[in-house]
């Protein structure tokens, strides 16, 4: 006898708009249970004390998650100026300071250099691996590791409040894998004054906003099962894709990760797209000559 499925195979996206002092994987395996899903994940973790959108995947949408990981995604932070934290943020504990507190034309000046394709070293506590290990655990450890500079994508960065002498808000949108707190520690030392993350919300990434979030506290245990309404189709995952229609014998080849043929489309030779038949995604893959050829295949999904 088969193991008996665990959850529904519920289909689509759920934004939420993180708490404070939970991690990304709780917030999964919290919305997970509340929609009774048998899979779920999530399109980029935000740190416990960060806030703002997490892109929670449901079912077969955990086939686009890379396509939203990969998408450009936007945050708004605000930097305590004047001191260096050992983690980059205000959790850590604090091991250098500074007097010194340049004004905002300063500041204004100094991201030019943070702009575009530049080069970053993840923070000591960060989920980057060390011979296999966690960075962050081996700095619990009381190891000073010296971990490699990464490229980032910046396409923008600017000044949006400067609330006091020791504070300055900015806004960024950057390509995957960036750290903030990494840009805060940098830019602090670029100005010579220091600096660490004091508080972080991510507003947006890829097609989604914090327009579409929904709150943990709005869903209540009792009606687990019952928030179907709140999902965001499959497809808004695959937006940044140009869409090929299929017909119904194409949408079988597909389904069976068969090359289908295709209506035609703006998708040059070589594009990655997706196909849909009734409006449902099928597959994604690269097209060639009226085929797509899949690499993923999307079983049924509601």
């Amino acid at each position: 006898m088969g193991r008996k499925r665990r959850g529904r195979a519920v289909s689509g996206w759920v934004i939420v708009d993180k708490p404070a002092g939970l991690t990304s994987s709780t917030v999964v395996n919290k919305v997970r249970w509340l929609f009774d899903a048998a899979k779920a994940g999530h399109a980029g973790t935000l740190d416990p004390d960060a806030t703002g959108l997490l892109a929670i995947a449901l079912g077969e949408a955990t086939k686009t998650i890379p396509y939203i990981t990969d998408a450009l995604k936007a945050y708004e932070f605000t930097i305590r100026l004047g001191q260096a934290t050992n983690t980059d943020d205000e959790e850590g504990e604090i091991i250098d300071t500074s007097d010194l507190r340049p004004d905002t034309d300063a500041i204004e000046a100094a991201l030019a250099d943070f702009r575009g394709e530049i080069m970053q070293i993840p923070p000591q506590f960060s989920a980057v691996k060390v011979d296999g290990q966690r960075a962050y655990k081996l700095a619990r450890a009381g190891e000073d590791l010296e971990l490699a500079a990464r490229p980032l994508w910046v396409e923008e960065l600017r000044v949006v409040d400067r609330p006091d002498a020791d504070h300055v808000t900015l806004e960024m949108t950057c390509g995957k894998g960036g750290y903030v707190r990494s840009i805060a520690r940098d830019l602090g030392e670029a100005l010579g004054c220091l600096g660490h993350v004091k508080c972080l919300r991510r507003i947006w990434s890829g097609p989604f906003d914090l327009e579409n979030a929904v709150h943990l506290s709005d869903l209540a245990d009792e009606d687990r099962g019952q928030f179907d309404h709140l999902l965001l189709p499959l497809e808004v995952g695959l937006s940044d894709l140009p869409e090929l229609r299929t017909t119904a014998e194409g949408a079988v080849k597909l389904r069976n990760g068969n090359p289908g043929m295709v209506l035609t489309s703006t998708a040059e030779y070589g594009d990655e797209a997706y196909a849909t038949y009734e409006g449902k995604a099928i597959a994604v893959g690269m097209y060639k000559a009226g085929e797509l050829h899949p690499s993923r295949v999307f079983v049924d999904h509601s």
